[in-house]
């Protein structure tokens, strides 16, 4: 098997430039009446413009912090770009549970798409798996997921406020377009629609 080396050479590509470090903010969930965390962070090992990381060192400190379980929602196209290509095969070798679903930069997930991430986190969390989701800077579809998340576990949980606590964790720049702000609001509806629309055609099946 073909081990994945760290590319160090950034630290002599940028001349020395000052890393950044990689910073994870712990959600908590005991407001959704569950005991774990929900890690959020942006791209570790990310090399692009004033941004400078080190992927051996970021993987470093998943791993100090306990991660077990880590969800991409970034493209192979976008890790090609922020000079991480080969951020997923790095994270199987060190033994984290990799989720990959690309999700587009500043818009939405479909909502089927959107649904199975949520119920592969729930998987995580009921295991006690300590688990991570990144996008690029952890703001836009990261937070989007985590605050679908809190929507999700809690009945009494707003949209208003599920941005509040984004924000409150990840800085007023969480949840960053129109289209994001809207998902959110409609999401328990369309959520509701959407598993009762699941569930119909296997009562009609079992009516038979």
């Amino acid at each position: 098997m073909r081990r994945i080396v760290f590319d160090s050479s950034s630290d002599e590509d940028e001349g020395g430039a000052q890393q950044t470090p990689l910073h994870i903010s712990w959600l908590p969930l005991s407001m959704v009446e569950c005991s774990q965390y929900l890690g959020i962070c942006s791209l570790p090992g990310c090399r692009y413009r004033e941004v400078r990381r080190s992927l051996q060192r970021d993987v470093d400190e998943l791993k100090n912090q306990g991660v077990q379980n880590v969800f991409v929602f970034l493209s192979r196209g976008e890790l090609s770009k922020y000079r991480v290509p080969s951020l997923l095969e790095v994270y199987n070798e060190h033994g984290f549970t990799v989720h990959h679903t690309p999700l587009p930069d500043g818009d939405v997930p479909e909502l089927e798409q959107c649904c199975q991430i949520l119920d592969q986190l729930q998987v995580c969390l009921e295991k006690n798996r300590k688990t991570v989701v990144h996008c690029y800077e952890g703001l836009g579809r990261s937070a989007l997921i985590a605050a679908c998340l809190l929507l999700h576990l809690s009945p009494t949980m707003t949209a208003d406020k599920a941005i509040e606590i984004l924000k409150e964790h990840r800085g007023g720049g969480a949840i960053q377009t129109v289209k994001q702000y809207n998902f959110l609001h409609e999401f328990k509806e369309k959520y509701a629609a959407y598993r009762e629309s699941r569930e119909a055609p296997a009562e009609r099946s079992v009516s038979r």
